[in-house]
């Protein structure tokens, strides 16, 4: 074989020794690692890394108008009570017959509310009237031998003065005349007697008749025809004490509970504002009628009497109300500017100001405060707020102006939509 043959197979020999050429596969592999690894990194930033910002109690600010009129110095709730409310019942123990009322019933005073079986009563009065007829009659009776009597003495008086009859004669027939005078004053009074025991028996009868004692509205039924009702408890639970009860819906007021270290700011006579539970827009006009002279040891409270100017068949006893107690009214100022009203643990100090805190979107912005009166669990902000402004309530020393939050409502609604 000649040389050059040889360097021709030399060349076409594989060399076992060389570096494999670069693969591009694995250059792509590589890119797609990296690629998922920066998502996983930007979705757990998003996740955990993120600031999620404080949570934070708000309330509304109150506007309260421009320095004029009257603001509440005090909140107290309390309940709507009736000063004349009664449950009626008969003066006798007896088996009602009928009843005549319903719930929600307004009845006069004297109105007839029930009857009871009156075969007891009628039978007693037709007794006593009775004996008052055989009294009567005996009256007649001892009369008619009187006047015979009283005729008889006369003419013996004139036969004794003539000495035709003898004195002992004369002496026994006056004594019959007095003996039967006695007895016809005895005869009255028996039946003075008898008609005084039948004008009892009458009250008797009447007393069958459940009447309403004065005018109102029946607010419970608690007998039914055929039960046996009593004026007192008969030791067991099959006796009715009572026809029904009836509330006098003009005798409604409010009675309130005000703590002990807050019953100076309340004075009788202090005009109120009631709000209802039931109706919140709804603010009805009143005054304190008296303030109770004793205080609850147990809850630190005394209790206090507030009058409605306004009756209305929405307001019902029992009924929460809030009432707020209202200082004298200020004359309003041509340059005075309106003030707002903003709960007293919504402010707090920074660098020895007045601050609160505003939520504004998902930050806080912090206010400086000039402030006015203390009104109940509120302050007066004379500059700084504005009416509807939403502050944070007992806001941390961690929380600075600028800082994210989240709203203790929306987070609760958020753990809830997740379970």
């Amino acid at each position: 074989m000649s040389a050059s043959n040889t360097d021709l197979l030399k060349s076409l020999k594989i060399d076992r020794s060389a570096p494999p050429p670069a693969s591009k596969r694995g250059l792509w592999i590589a890119l797609a690692v990296i690629a998922a690894l920066s998502a996983l990194g930007l979705a757990g930033w998003a996740l955990l890394g993120r600031d999620k910002g404080i949570v934070v109690q708000t309330a509304d600010v109150v506007a309260i108008g421009n320095g004029g009129g009257s603001a509440s110095v005090l909140d107290a709730t309390g309940y709507i009570v009736a000063r004349r409310m009664a449950t009626v019942s008969s003066k006798i123990t007896g088996k009602v017959l009928e009843v005549l009322i319903e719930e929600g019933q307004r009845v006069e005073e004297g109105q007839v509310l029930a009857r009871l079986d009156p075969v007891d009563a009628n039978a007693q009065r037709t007794l006593t009237a009775a004996q008052l007829a055989a009294a009567q009659s005996q009256i007649a009776g001892v009369q008619a031998q009187l006047k015979e009597a009283e005729a008889n003495a006369t003419r013996l008086s004139t036969l004794v003065a003539q000495k035709l009859v003898s004195r002992a004669q004369y002496d026994q027939a006056i004594a019959s005349r007095d003996a039967l005078r006695a007895q016809i004053s005895t005869a009255q009074r028996n039946a003075q007697v008898a008609g005084d025991a039948l004008r009892i028996a009458d009250n008797g009868v009447d007393n069958t008749i459940v009447r309403a004692p004065f005018a109102g509205v029946v607010i419970a039924k608690a007998a039914q025809p055929g039960e046996i009702v009593s004026p007192l408890s008969a030791g067991g639970g099959y006796t009715r004490t009572g026809i029904g009860t009836i509330v006098d819906m003009d005798s409604l007021e409010v009675e309130v509970e005000v703590g002990e270290a807050f019953i100076g700011r309340v004075k009788p006579g202090m005009a109120t504002e009631t709000v209802l539970n039931a109706y919140q827009d709804w603010k009805i006009p009143g005054k304190v009628i008296a303030i109770i002279p004793a205080a609850d040891r147990g809850k630190a409270t005394v209790k206090v009497r507030v009058g409605l100017e306004t009756k209305d068949a929405r307001i019902v006893p029992d009924m929460g109300a809030r009432v707020g107690f209202l200082e004298e009214a200020r004359p309003a100022q041509a340059n005075a500017k309106p003030g707002v009203l903003a709960p007293a643990a919504s402010i707090t100090q920074r660098a020895g100001k007045d601050v609160a805190f505003v939520v504004e979107g998902e930050q806080v912005k912090a206010r400086t405060l000039t402030l006015g009166r203390t009104l109940g669990d509120d302050r007066e902000v004379l500059q700084g707020l504005s009416g509807g402004d939403k502050v944070v309530i007992d806001p941390s020393d961690s929380l600075v102006d600028g800082a994210r939050v989240r709203l203790a409502s929306e987070q609760a609604d958020a753990g809830a939509n997740n379970e």
